[in-house]
């Protein structure tokens, strides 16, 4: 029988511990919406752009020297391979990356740049995951999963200690309710680990919503072949883990979904009131709440994940171009 290790609190600080000793913490942003001022979590400063280095620093860094050696082996449409690409980089390991042929070329780039191998696959006719399970098995090389991992979890989840410390230095008191994007589940569970007596709210595109779905129906549901497009290639899962869906259904976690000119209008948003440039995926939280799907209250924390928009695209959300 195989156990699998289970993702903890305690894991969770000893994840934040390591990004302590690595980075800074994010910015903490303030900006209001319905006469409410929110809290808004910078993700979206990391050097990769995204808080994926979170949980890939920490899973690669809990590799003992001998698998060190042997590198990584990881599956993304982009934030994940470049915080895997970037770990991977500062241990001195090598990392091959399974992309999507139509991951956008900003991420792309930034993860060959970062010096990983990419291994190309078929978003729609392609599973990933096996590919990525083949090449570790051929290459003696551990396998990083995007959310399916209990150290990648913890990684995530240390964005919420951050968020709770800077809660305090600004004197808001405890964290009372979380906003977060969802697609795996990987930040999302982190962040319950980390602040177990909030509220959360995960975020997803209007069709791939399955973690919504997923806990209203009290077992795991699966995206429908036939979703529509989404410009949300970050929150493009089609199925959510087990590790992932059992931390937030047991913390009574509720989701919502919201639509692609909700998540355009958010990213404009954002511009505008945090100066930040973010990615669609990374604009679904502040688009809930803009669009009135979650009432703003006071010490909520929203979290926004990524920035690796590409040029065009956001240049085109930007000019109204809807």
């Amino acid at each position: 029988m195989t156990i699998v290790r289970q993702p903890t609190r305690a894991g969770v600080r000893d994840a934040a511990a390591k990004m302590a000793d690595l980075l800074p913490p994010t910015p903490l942003l303030r900006a209001e919406i319905g006469g409410v001022e929110l809290a808004f979590k910078a993700e979206s400063l990391q050097p990769i752009g995204a808080f994926k280095i979170r949980g890939a620093w920490h899973r690669l860094t809990a590799l003992d020297e001998s698998a060190r050696a042997k590198g990584v082996v990881a599956f993304s449409s982009g934030n994940h391979a470049q915080g895997v690409a970037w770990a991977a980089r500062e241990l001195g390991m090598p990392a091959v990356i399974v992309m999507p042929d139509d991951a956008p070329k900003v991420k792309r780039d930034s993860t060959l740049a970062l010096g990983a191998e990419i291994v190309g696959c078929n978003r729609f006719t392609d599973s990933r995951e096996k590919i990525a399970a083949h090449l570790a098995h051929a290459r003696g090389a551990v396998l990083v999963p995007s959310f399916d991992d209990a150290w990648v979890i913890e990684g995530q989840g240390s964005a919420g200690i951050e968020a709770e410390d800077q809660f305090d230095e600004i004197g808001w008191g405890p964290v009372e309710h979380v906003v977060t994007p969802c697609g795996g589940g990987g930040l999302a569970s982190g962040l319950a680990l980390a602040l177990p007596e909030a509220m959360l709210t995960v975020v997803e595109p209007e069709g791939w919503d399955d973690m919504r779905r997923s806990l209203e129906a009290g077992w795991i549901e699966e995206v429908p072949d036939d979703a529509p497009p989404t410009a949300c290639d970050a929150l493009q899962t089609k199925r959510v883990s087990p590790l992932t869906f059992d931390v937030l259904s047991r913390r009574g976690a509720t989701g919502v979904a919201v639509t692609e000119a909700e998540i355009r209008a958010a990213q404009r948003w954002a511009a505008a009131k945090l100066r930040l440039v973010v990615e669609p995926g990374g604009a679904v939280a502040i688009a809930a709440l803009l669009a009135g799907k979650i009432e703003p209250q006071d010490n909520m924390l929203v979290l926004v994940s990524g920035g690796n928009a590409d040029p065009d695209a956001y240049a085109a959300v930007l000019a109204g171009q809807d």
